[in-house]
């Protein structure tokens, strides 16, 4: 039940024309279940004076402000556990597309990042952040939590595609920093500073974004290969024979494709027999090329590198390639897993990581591990889950955990969130890890723009 100085907050927004509404239960949820969010209300702006006029009434009645997308975060920086006086502010009303040309698109942060494509194929362009929540992500959560998704080898983080954006701090002031300039050298960058914030540092309400042409030749290919080490030295050889070109190489392990057969949802497998290991490459090519002779020749030049390789006759069979690479998480939360990370290292060292966190693992017991991702960045969805007839809750989960991030982050000086972000499930990783100086350089940045530490309270920073 809301006190009454929580209602006479609520009804001082309301007063101002702001919807405020009780919270359904998909602003209460996140993707992996591990928390049920609670919370007063959701305050719903229509613009950037809305938000502004929110935040100015939380920081002086010292309420909780809780950013909310498209909810689809895998961190828990959508929800929180505790606190009924928090407020859940929602930016799902504000969408429009202020202003578009060739070169980049100005759009509201509420705008889902399918929208954000749609917005870019209107003018013959392609904004290239891809994830598997692309209808529901919305792109002020893809860049406060700078997203990464498959197409990082090519174009960036989400970082990389943001050329300005304008945000509301903890106090209500407004900063204006849609610029569309390339090169701005003007003092600190505020931009880089609140993209992958999480929510933290101020509230992002509209992004001017870089735009591309679209390859004029593109296709998508299934390659086998013997080992991880094996799809290294192909990504290097791909690199060198197609430069720039490599949209995507993900890196896919037999037990993966094990889940998939024993959970579903269908999907069309490209080999009879499943092999230890395989890799999607997409490339993007200028005009005047072949694809299919393109991945004919890297598979000629590969040799031993590859066994067998399948190339995708059409748009379609494309599609169907990334939908089997994107169910893979679907079928491991089916499996039920005992931990899982989403880590990073050095492209180089991906597979020395792999063979070492594997004899680590089965010495410690009986279990099954799905290792998969961005190989051309380094991100590895690496999950380990029980063995064949065993549950979760038999193995120390706390103790899996721990011994794969000490092995990234002390044999590999990786990362613990690779594109995830910290949100809540992450705060004490960060604390563990991270160094001193940047942990006391964060509190301080922190501390000057939320001083009354309003915004998403628990999230990043405890």
């Amino acid at each position: 039940m809301l006190n009454g100085a929580d209602a006479a907050f609520l009804d001082g927004l309301r007063g101002q024309g702001i919807e405020v509404v009780a919270p359904e239960p998909r602003y209460l949820e996140e993707p992996r279940g591990r928390w049920p969010g609670r919370a007063a209300a959701v305050a719903r702006p229509r613009d950037t004076a809305e938000v502004a006029a929110v935040l100015r009434a939380a920081s002086a009645a010292r309420v909780g402000i809780v950013p909310y997308g498209g909810g689809t975060g895998l961190v828990g920086g959508q929800v929180m556990g505790a606190g009924e006086g928090a407020l859940i502010l929602s930016l799902e009303r504000m969408n429009a597309v202020r202003a578009i040309d060739p070169q980049s698109l100005v759009i509201e942060a509420g705008a889902t990042l399918e929208a954000v494509h749609e917005a870019a194929a209107s003018v013959g362009r392609r904004f290239p952040l891809t994830i598997g929540s692309q209808g529901t992500a919305q792109i002020g959560g893809c860049l406060s939590t700078n997203a990464g998704g498959v197409n990082v080898i090519r174009y960036g983080t989400a970082r990389a595609l943001c050329l300005g954006l304008e945000a509301v701090l903890a106090d209500g002031t407004v900063w204006n920093g849609l610029t569309r300039l390339r090169k701005d050298n003007t003092g600190y960058d505020l931009r880089d500073l609140l993209i992958g914030a999480e929510g933290t540092l101020g509230i992002v309400t509209a992004a001017a974004l870089r735009l591309f042409e679209p390859p004029a030749v593109e296709g998508s290919a299934f390659f086998t290969v013997p080992s991880p080490a094996a799809a290294v030295e192909l990504l290097s050889l791909a690199q060198g024979r197609f430069a720039g070109c490599v949209s995507m190489f993900e890196l896919i392990s037999g037990q993966g494709l094990a889940f998939l057969r024993q959970t579903g949802p269908e999907v069309r497998f490209p080999f009879a027999e499943d092999p230890a290991w395989m890799v999607l490459i997409e490339l993007g090519l200028p005009a005047g090329m072949d694809v299919e002779e393109a991945f004919a020749g890297l598979y000629e030049a590969a040799g031993d590198l590859v066994t067998d390789a399948v190339v995708a006759q059409s748009a379609a069979q494309m599609a169907e390639f990334w939908f089997l690479r994107e169910t893979i998480p679907v079928a491991n939360r089916r499996i039920g897993a005992i931990s899982s990370h989403d880590i990073s290292v050095p492209v180089a060292e991906i597979p020395r990581f792999i063979d070492e966190a594997g004899r680590m693992l089965h010495a410690m017991g009986d279990m099954r591990i799905n290792c998969f991702g961005h190989v051309g960045d380094g991100n590895l969805h690496y999950n380990v889950f029980p063995a064949a007839g065993r549950r979760r809750e038999a193995y120390d989960m706390a103790a899996v955990k721990h011994a794969v991030h000490d092995l990234v982050v002390s044999g590999f000086n990786g990362s613990v969130s690779a594109e995830h972000g910290i949100g809540r499930l992450k705060v004490g990783d960060l604390e563990r890890y991270a160094d001193r100086a940047k942990m006391a350089m964060m509190r301080a940045l922190k501390a000057a723009l939320d001083p009354e530490g309003i915004l998403n309270p628990g999230a990043v920073l405890a």
